[in-house]
């Protein structure tokens, strides 16, 4: 691995550390930002799904849009906007705005995990580097969900909860400005097309699902809400695969899905 392989391994893992750290950082000081901002108990875990629902409906998403526009460009964006919101959480004053900033801390993630996933896999020739470089990707992003919360502990016993997120914005500064230097911009040779109905299907179907799980772990699976929920996700994940088959440019490769677009084809595997 040499020098400039290097430097991108440290910022890309460091990046993708913190992004998984901020999933748990705050589950810890819950009761404490509570009794801070002055949270209903009840309302207490949507500071914890405001982040959830954001990251994973649209993860997807942006990950397409990192193929589109360069993913490069989406990692510094992702990163800028990682280090205001967690600016403007650690500063908030009120329920509102603490849960405006962790929905954008979760777009956030969503926009940089994907587009850092491409920039790892282009940096490294296929191969042993490559294999180790995404294996110390997965290794570092499930310690990152166990550190969250001892890190969490830790800044509010010491200082203050609010200091959960101002972690993030020095690091967020540092990457922004050394992903220019480091990293070289990654994008595929031939733009692909942009399959709207697909990417609200997708979109809609996870955030629906999301919220669905969120809503019968709190209240049990037979809250209605929770129900219709995940009923209307997985009508959407259904009409999503109809999408994906007779996409013109699918998400996913026309192969992998057996209809019209693709005759004679089989499901992976």
């Amino acid at each position: 691995m040499t020098s400039a392989q290097r430097l991108v391994l440290v910022l890309l893992l460091g990046s993708q550390f913190m992004l998984a750290v901020d999933f748990s950082i705050l589950n810890v000081a819950l009761p404490v930002i509570g009794s801070g901002l002055g949270f209903a108990l009840s309302d207490l875990q949507w500071v914890a799904t405001a982040f959830a629902l954001a990251a994973a409906g649209f993860t997807l998403l942006f990950g397409r849009i990192a193929d589109l526009f360069g993913r490069r460009r989406l990692f510094l964006a992702g990163m800028v906007l990682l280090g205001v919101s967690s600016l403007a959480g650690g500063l908030a004053v009120s329920p509102g705005m603490l849960l405006v900033a962790r929905v954008a801390q979760g777009l956030a993630t969503a926009v940089v995990t994907p587009a850092g996933l491409a920039l790892l896999t282009t940096s490294f020739p296929e191969g042993p580097l490559r294999a180790r470089a995404l294996g110390l990707n997965g290794a570092l992003m499930s310690a990152g969900f166990t550190s969250g919360a001892i890190l969490g502990g830790l800044l509010t016993e010491l200082l203050s909860w609010r200091w959960a997120f101002f972690v993030n914005v020095p690091v967020a500064l540092a990457v922004v400005v050394a992903a220019p230097v480091v990293l070289k911009e990654s994008r595929p040779a031939e733009r692909p097309g942009m399959d709207l109905p697909g990417a609200v299907s997708v979109t809609a179907g996870l955030l629906a699902l999301v919220f669905g799980l969120t809503r019968a772990g709190e209240h049990g699976f037979a809250d209605l809400l929770g129900l219709g929920a995940l009923a209307a996700g997985a009508a959407l994940l259904v009409a999503f695969w109809y999408v994906e088959r007779r996409a013109a440019a699918p998400w996913c490769p026309s192969r992998s899905w057996p209809g019209p677009t693709s005759p004679g084809a089989t499901w992976p595997g």
